[in-house]
């Protein structure tokens, strides 16, 4: 790949090049770049003492390093702990904004200089969110992120806790905007096989007994170098993509809502799906008035503009738009 970056988030990265499950891989990565710059300008790094960090409070403060024995039995315990708290779901709302709707409409009366007389909660919240009166939720460019009147959302915050696959959570992290405290995994090991099953391997008896076998053969193969004594750091490289995360994941309405409105789409990845309906459920039994205009692009485009579906030659050919949310996945 070609990566490019400022010379002060190379200095951070040089910092603290151990933060991560493979620092002996991004140690090398990032003293290669290092080395790169220092051969067209030597005195960027050497002016600064900015040697990079050799002990780091993840490892310190929960008393135990990555190659320490603990790091399974501790790995097993909180994830039992963070899939009870789950309770079954994919994504589970742990927290959010109590008086977001409230605050959302008096951040958009201060945005168009509007007395509340003028402009009441409910009618505020509707010119934001109703696409048939905010031409900005008919973009197919993200375009409200700009849009002064819709930076009102910001004030709405919710955090979910959330169970994915390593496939998955690739993918949910292209949402930069919907941050995540994602889990050093060589703390968060398991001895057992933890891992997220696919939907149409779920349904298949045969299909789900061979990808079974292949995980246990997996994590045989990461255990048996681990007692044979290398590194967990180098070992975990042998987990396959299925691999459960468990993160925290925070984000304001502005930003989930573009996360929503991509990932409720049936072409959204699997997961990801599951995770954005369950979020929104949850969000609209709490704050039903912030949650009624929240769906796939054919969801808010219908009635209202052509195409219905932005997708094109991918439409899906369901007409989601006619019963959402109440619509069953087959695809």
């Amino acid at each position: 790949m070609v990566h490019t970056l400022s010379g002060i988030v190379l200095h951070r990265l040089w910092r603290i090049q151990a933060a991560s499950d493979t620092p002996t891989e991004a140690r090398q990565v990032i003293g290669e770049m290092v080395a790169r710059v220092r051969e067209v300008d030597p005195q960027f790094f050497d002016r600064f003492d900015n040697e990079p960090m050799d002990e780091l409070p993840e490892w310190r403060d929960t008393l135990q390093g990555p190659r320490t024995e603990t790091a399974e039995k501790d790995g097993e315990a909180f994830a039992r702990d963070f899939d009870a708290r789950l309770a079954g779901r994919t994504s589970k709302l742990v927290d959010f904004s109590p008086h977001a709707p409230r605050v959302v409409a008096e951040a958009y009366r201060a945005v168009v200089g509007l007395p509340e007389s003028a402009c009441s909660d409910a009618e505020a919240i509707d010119r934001l969110l109703n696409p048939a009166r905010n031409v900005y939720r008919l973009q197919t460019l993200n375009v409200g992120v700009h849009a002064p009147m819709m930076r009102a959302l910001q004030h709405a915050n919710y955090t979910f806790g959330k169970k994915i696959s390593h496939t998955a959570d690739s993918q949910d992290q292209r949402h930069r905007m919907v941050p995540g405290s994602r889990p050093l995994l060589v703390l968060t090991d398991t001895r057992e096989p933890d891992f997220i099953t696919p939907m149409l391997i779920a349904d298949n008896p045969r299909a789900r007994e061979v990808l079974n076998r292949a995980m246990v053969d997996a994590w045989a193969a990461k255990n048996a170098l681990l007692d044979r004594g290398v590194p967990r750091e180098f070992a975990l490289y042998l987990l396959p993509n299925s691999k459960a995360i468990r993160l925290v994941e925070s984000g304001s309405l502005l930003h989930l809502m573009h996360k929503w409105t991509m990932r409720t789409c049936f072409n959204a990845q699997e997961e990801i799906y599951r995770a954005s309906m369950e979020e929104i459920e949850q969000v609209r039994a709490v704050q039903p008035e912030l949650a009624h205009y929240l769906g796939p692009p054919c969801y808010l485009r219908a009635n209202i503009t052509t195409p219905i579906c932005t997708e094109g030659s991918h439409f899906c050919g369901v007409k989601v738009w006619l019963d959402f949310p109440h619509i069953q996945r087959r695809i």
